[in-house]
């Protein structure tokens, strides 16, 4: 007789950056990752996205906290509050994304480049619908072997290279999104090779969410469905470094009056505008999608 699968249990997350302050969308994102440890009666784990360390300001997690609390948001592992898996906020956690690196460049999954400025700069932060870059060309992929391959990351980052990730072109990605369904994207037609290692020493935010998520037994990951695209890009990552990956829901987009995706820049819709607007949090929780 075979033996059912093991089902673990649940842990969910939520992963703000603190470059800005938080806006509605994220918060309700954000509620209903909630919801779903609920529903599971599972694990909600708060982490800190603060790689990006030219944007992400002390006052902007300090902020972070106060406008979580205030919309009715708990959660049981922290950088606030600790957990088995801390340090729950990104900069204390760079020993962890080295070795995923150099697990990655020892198997031959990535190759330096030198080239693309724009996305390298992009790479701390999370991709989403109409903000892609083009298709990488290939310019620096290697046909064979690379004559880099095997350096040091200090040494890589001397001659200020980078390291992508080598698509396997034409694979068809396919995973079941929990809200969505099936779905399928074709590695090289719908993204090209994406940079997973800056030059500077900093992983990509692709790359650390993987190697977060994987360390910190997340189960499923709730996000904004403009994230879809990152996501055949990180089950890459996931297989490359032998790691089990999560499920996924994404959820709809709050935007603003002219149905733009909501972003920090807006910010007479920040948490904080808000609030001193007299909103209650209850009214936002159950807001339309597109605000006001």
């Amino acid at each position: 007789m075979k033996e059912s699968a093991v089902k673990l249990p649940y842990r969910g997350r939520l992963a703000p950056s603190p470059t800005g302050l938080l806006h509605l969308g994220h918060a309700q994102t954000f509620w209903t990752a909630q919801q779903r440890a609920r529903e599971h009666h599972g694990t909600l784990v708060l982490r800190c996205e603060d790689l990006d360390r030219a944007r992400c300001k002390p006052e902007f997690v300090s902020a972070m906290l106060e406008d979580l609390h205030w919309f009715g948001l708990t959660w049981q592992e922290g950088p606030d509050c600790g957990g088995p898996f801390a340090p729950y906020s990104q900069s204390e956690r760079p020993h962890s994304y080295r070795d995923a690196f150099d697990k990655l460049r020892d198997g031959g999954f990535i190759y330096p480049c030198s080239c693309s400025r724009q996305d390298v700069l992009r790479a701390l932060q999370a991709p989403h619908m109409g903000e892609e870059d083009p298709i990488y060309p290939g310019t620096c992929r290697p046909g064979g072997k690379h004559s880099s391959e095997g350096q040091s990351v200090a040494e890589t980052n001397d001659q200020r290279l980078n390291w992508r990730l080598r698509v396997p072109d034409g694979e068809t990605i396919s995973f079941v999104d929990v809200r969505h369904g099936p779905r399928q994207l074709v590695a090289g037609k719908d993204f090209g090779d994406f940079v997973v290692w800056r030059h500077d020493g900093i992983p990509s935010y692709q790359l650390a969410v993987v190697v977060d998520d994987a360390l910190m037994h997340i189960t499923e990951v709730v996000r904004g469905e403009d994230l879809l695209l990152s996501t055949a890009r990180q089950l890459l990552l996931y297989r490359a470094l032998g790691l089990p990956a999560p499920q996924f829901y994404h959820c709809p987009l709050v935007t603003d009056p002219s149905g733009v995706r909501l972003a920090k820049r807006h910010d007479a819709l920040s948490l904080r505008a808000l609030r001193a607007q007299g909103c209650h949090p209850e009214e936002l929780r159950s807001a339309p999608t597109r605000f006001p």
